[in-house]
């Protein structure tokens, strides 16, 4: 499985979401899902996805799926 895939699947399985196109264009609270917790669940599928530890400013600043991949590519993966 490509690294795109397994950080679109991890929004997929935290915002239960149907289409996986959607993540795509997802911010932080745009939808009900991607709330306080619903952000911490994406976190733990993106470190368990790519067996990382993310530091906490960059679990603040994690505002949304563009924003994500800017942030991943400090943990050496390139979405």
């Amino acid at each position: 499985m490509s690294t795109s895939d397994k950080y679109i699947d991890a929004f997929v399985e935290a915002f239960e979401l149907e289409d996986r196109k959607e993540a795509e264009v997802l911010e932080y609270q745009s939808i009900e899902n991607w709330d306080s917790v619903g952000h911490m669940t994406l976190i733990s599928e993106l470190e368990d996805a790519f067996d990382i530890s993310m530091e906490t400013d960059d679990i603040v600043e994690f505002s949304s799926f563009l924003v994500g991949k800017e942030i991943l590519k400090k943990y050496d993966i390139a979405v």
